[in-house]
Order: C-alpha cells, then structure tokens, then sequence
C-alpha cells in the first residue's frame, strides 16, 4: 500500500528541524549573507541540540522510507540555504567514507568529520578540478604510492569546507590512463602537511557556505588512508587493465562515462529537497505579501495575474517535492533509478527553484528587487541547483540515456 502521511516520528523531527531553522537560522541569514562568514555559531547550536553528529545521522538515514533525510533537508534550507549548506555539508565526506570506505574506516573518519558538540568539526569532500568538472574522467590530481605512503599532489576547486574542514576525502587518478577506472578516494587527516586552502570563492549565493580551492602539495598520507583497502583497489585496477575491459572502453566511451555519472546518483533527491525548501520559502513569503499588498482597491491575490502565478508555483513545488520523496525512497530501499529517478528528482527541483524565486519577485515587485526583502537572496541561492551535483545540462544526459535517448 502506498502512501504520503508521515509517521509520527517523522513529523515530529521535522517540526523540531523547522523550529530550529524559524528560530536559530532565520534571524542571522541576512547577517551571513551578507558578511559571507561561515556561521560557526549556528553549526556549534546544531551540534549541541543533536542535529549535527553521528547519532542524528543514524537516526534519519535508518528512516525504512528514506524520507526522513529529504525532511530535515527542506527545513534546514526554507531557514537559509547558505546555513544548511554549513551543516549539512559534511554529509558528502561522509557519504564517500560510507559507500567506499572499510569498516574500520568507517569507525575512525565519521565521528571524525563532525567532532564532538563542543568542539564540532567539519568534512570536506573534493573532486572538482579547473579541468574536470562534469568530465571527472579528466581528473589530473595525481596520487603515488611511496615508501609505505600515498604522495597527493593537485588542485580542487568549489570545494564545500575546502581548506577549512577537519577530515578531506579526495578524489586522486592513481592509474590516469584508466580514467574513472583508475580513480581512487583518500582521508586526509586534520593537520597534515600539504593540504591547504588556496583562493576562497565570493559567491552569488549561498554565501554562508565556505568554498574555497584545496591545493596539495606533496600531501603524505598513510596506506591506510586509502578508502576501501589496496587489495580492492588492486583488484579494481587488475579489472580495468584487462583486454576485456580496455576493448570495452575503446569501443564505447559512452558507457565508461555514463558509469561514472551514475556514482553521482545516489544523494541527488537530497539536493533537490534542499532546493524544494527555497522554492517553498519564496513561496510562502510572495503568498503571504499578496494577500496583505492592496492595489485597486483589493489584496493582490484576488487578481487573476498574481493567483495564477501563486497557484503554478504550489503546483510546481509539490510536484518536485514528490519526485524527491519517490527517489529518496528507491535508494533506501535499494530499488535501481533504471530511468534516472534521482537525476529527475534533482532536475526538477533545481529549475522549480529558479522559477519559483523569480516569480516571487515579480509577485513583490520593485520590493522584491530590493535586499530589504528576503526574495532576492533566495533567488540568487536558488540558482547553484542548476549547477552543482550535476548541472542541469548533465541531469538531461543521464535521464536521455537512462530512457533509450542518444545511443
């Protein structure tokens, strides 16, 4: 039987996640917006209430539905995008040590990249490079093994935490000639020489959240470092060496890349609950403003031109809001996204975002054009969901391939 009433539970954490973001986030989003600082404040308060750390990640991915973390990540940004990109961040570090990593150093690195409440700490997760952005298979960061250890030498850009967090996974070709085949991810601990942060990025939006470069240098991290173990890396080498695959890969680089798009799948619905939760605050504000702002005699929602706009943006919300509840429920039941449910689930929302911040600034009019009014940060936060975790562009190749497009 399907259906769409939340649990008691799950209504439960999301009425306490949505205080949290109304009380604590609300009130200091334009401060951060503005100074473009990373709200150290605000994680610690998270931190110390329980809604950043091992024990809350456990608690909202062990949800059977799966809905649970599209939940929390909606109320976190329909408080400031920017904020819960600071909290929330460290789940992509984390997600990388999970799906990749031993259980030994899934014990170790986790705990780790969060620290304790007080003194929380930060993960950072870096794959993007000056030359490979979509393309990771033109990844040039270069890791070799030496005496015993793993040399990272390289350049990521866009990184989320980069420089500035505690635990760094990061993304290195150790056979280059394999491509993607050839690729492996390392810890690199707090504190080790090499690692540092080069230009920090002045955003658009989301501008609480630190970006920055990572630049390694000669960065030594010990063999045990490398995720998931040498004898899988090695047998993942050995299979990509072989003349099966080298013919494969020769033949259709088309597959080669469509594997490597499909690593990517996996978190996309939570993204796109992030960005249901601008497209929802945008919403509620340009709502609430047209019922209350008069023009001829009568509140702007009774016109025609503003309700129609009012009544595709709530269309156009819950629709994406379901399409990230069907893909957030697929992955944590282990049902394949055969036609690319989650590169949809995160399309859909990241353009619903743009849409529905712009029109909220149509609704408010020349109010809504000023910094006064919050409409305006939200539509320049909304715009990176077309762009990170996969641009939107990417998201069309992955779900044309997935249903029988561009053989």
């Amino acid at each position: 039987m399907i259906s769409f009433e939340l649990s008691d539970e799950q209504k439960e954490i999301r009425d306490w996640v949505h205080s949290f973001a109304e009380k604590e986030i609300r009130p200091v989003a334009h401060q951060y917006d503005e100074s473009e600082e990373f709200p150290w404040p605000i994680v610690k308060k998270a931190a110390e209430v329980g809604l950043y750390g091992t024990d809350f990640l456990q608690q909202t991915y062990g949800d059977g539905t799966g809905i649970m973390p599209a939940l929390v990540a909606e109320e976190l940004t329909w408080g400031c995008a920017g904020i819960a990109l600071a909290i929330q961040g460290t789940g992509l570090p984390v997600a990388a040590i999970v799906s990749q990593g031993t259980p030994d150093q899934i014990a170790t690195w986790i705990p780790a990249c969060f620290g304790t409440p007080d003194k929380p700490a930060l993960g950072a997760f870096a794959v993007t490079e000056p030359d490979a952005g979509s393309d990771v298979s033109s990844m040039k960061t270069r890791a070799v093994r030496k005496n015993g250890e793993w040399v990272i030498n390289g350049q990521k850009v866009f990184i989320t935490n980069g420089g500035i967090a505690d635990v760094h996974v990061v993304v290195a070709a150790v056979e280059p000639d394999l491509g993607t085949r050839g690729q492996a991810s390392f810890v690199v601990p707090p504190g080790t020489k090499g690692l540092r942060m080069g230009k920090k990025e002045k955003k658009m939006g989301i501008r609480a959240s630190h970006t920055a470069e990572v630049l390694l240098e000669d960065c030594r991290v010990p063999a045990d470092c490398l995720l998931g173990g040498e004898d899988r890396l090695n047998a993942k080498l050995a299979a990509a060496r072989s003349p099966e695959a080298g013919g494969a890969r020769n033949k259709d680089q088309r597959r080669t890349l469509s594997g490597a798009l499909k690593t990517f799948e996996a978190p996309r619905p939570i993204v796109g609950a992030q960005a249901v939760g601008i497209a929802r605050a945008a919403f509620e504000f340009a709502r609430d403003y047209a019922r209350e702002r008069a023009q001829f005699g009568k509140p702007i929602a009774s016109q025609q031109a503003i309700a129609f706009k009012l009544a595709d943006m709530a269309t156009e919300i819950d629709a994406a809001r379901l399409l990230v509840w069907r893909a957030s429920w697929m992955a944590r039941n282990g049902v394949p996204f055969t036609h690319a449910e989650g590169s949809m689930s995160k399309l859909k929302a990241g353009e619903v975002a743009v849409r529905v911040t712009d029109e909220a600034i149509q609704v408010l009019g020349g109010y809504g054009y000023i910094r006064d009014f919050p409409v305006e940060k939200w539509h320049r936060d909304s715009k990176i969901y077309s762009l990170f975790e996969g641009t939107s562009e990417i998201q069309r190749l992955v779900i044309s391939r997935a249903n029988g497009g561009m053989a």
